[in-house]
């Protein structure tokens, strides 16, 4: 065989272990594969009990397969990972956490396995990692909300500026700015618009903070506070129907931020293939479609009650603002000394 033969041969069959990996496993394929792991364990940051119920169903559809979910703070959980990977023994397979600045650290780490699930072309290409290192599992738009026995359409506010007006006083609450990046977008957008001077006189209508967005929208609900701006439309929309007294209420001037549930596996995951077929399984359309939030998938409609993210004035830069350290540290900073530490504790549950 001549030189060039060789290196013909060469190149096709480098060409062909190159596609080999670039081709999508289908679910059958991932299917046989994680059944010999028999186990998945991932970490999932927010309120833990739509996790745990995909991971039922998911056991249901792949016998065979025991699911392990530990639910928490995002910027808990974190921390617990970075700790096992710098101890090189990792625990956890796969995370799913609203911290998107955490999956870009450890892409560039190289801890993170690059794969590309199928259906993967359908996801929108403004939430997707360009190297196919993690994915957005779930878009949340920060909408306002509010408590429907205590106030009347007309009264909800319409901007940032109606939440300085006295009536609400003492009724206002959010999640803590400084320890929650998706609240700190939402504040830096306000302040962006409207100057530092606005939170002066915020913070002059006595508002609340608690730790996390599920016990922020539960004290909306039950009419503890009545109003806030930094709604996770997922939290609200499962609170509303279950029939408590909340709904969604849209600005008409000011931009709603919107952040992303980053998933990522991780290359010295224990069970690989599990994690590959739930991320799979996950991210597909059928799933996609009962998350109760906006799916970045372009072939799934707006949850029930909302209408397509493209209708809002939204700010989709989250990945941006929060891979921007020196930025947010300082936000941080100045934030909290507005509404000083944690001390309203929340929960995931």
């Amino acid at each position: 065989m001549g030189k060039g033969r060789i290196l013909s041969v060469v190149a096709i069959a480098a060409l062909t272990a190159i596609a080999g990996t670039a081709r999508a496993e289908t679910i059958d394929q991932l299917y046989q594969k994680a059944k010999a792991e028999k186990a998945l364990v991932f970490y999932s940051g927010g309120p833990v009990e739509p996790y745990e119920r995909w991971a039922k169903e998911f056991m249901e559809k792949f016998p065979g397969i025991t699911v392990s979910v530990t639910g928490g703070f995002s910027n808990v959980l974190d921390d617990k990972i970075n700790a096992q990977l710098a101890a090189k023994k990792l625990e956890v397979d796969m995370a799913l956490l609203q911290t998107t600045q955490d999956l870009v650290s450890w892409k560039d780490r190289g801890v993170l396995m690059r794969f590309k699930p199928e259906g993967a072309d359908k996801i929108d290409p403004r939430f997707r990692d360009k190297d196919d290192a993690f994915w957005p599992t779930s878009v949340v738009l920060l909408s306002y909300a509010y408590n429907t026995q205590a106030l009347k359409p007309a009264e909800v506010p319409k901007s940032a500026k109606d939440f300085l007006n006295p009536s609400l006083r003492g009724k206002i609450v959010s999640a803590y700015p400084a320890d929650d990046d998706a609240t700190l977008f939402v504040f830096y957008n306000i302040v962006k618009k409207y100057g530092w001077g606005y939170m002066d006189k915020y913070m002059a209508n006595k508002p609340n903070f608690i730790q996390g967005h599920l016990d922020e929208l539960k004290s909306v609900a039950s009419g503890k506070n009545v109003v806030t701006f930094d709604s996770t439309n997922s939290t609200t929309g499962a609170l509303k129907k279950a029939g408590q007294p909340i709904d969604f209420a849209v600005p008409t001037s000011d931009v709603m931020p919107v952040f992303y549930i980053t998933a990522g596996i991780f290359k010295a995951a224990p069970h690989p293939n599990a994690a590959k077929l739930f991320l799979t399984w996950y991210l597909a359309k059928e799933q996609q479609s009962r998350t109760g939030s906006f799916s970045a998938r372009t072939d799934v409609p707006p949850p029930p009650g909302l209408k397509a993210l493209s209708s809002y004035k939204i700010d989709a830069g989250y990945r941006d603002f929060v891979t921007n350290k020196k930025q947010i540290v300082a936000l941080r900073k100045k934030i909290e000394g507005y509404t000083g530490p944690v001390v309203n504790a929340g929960s995931v549950r």
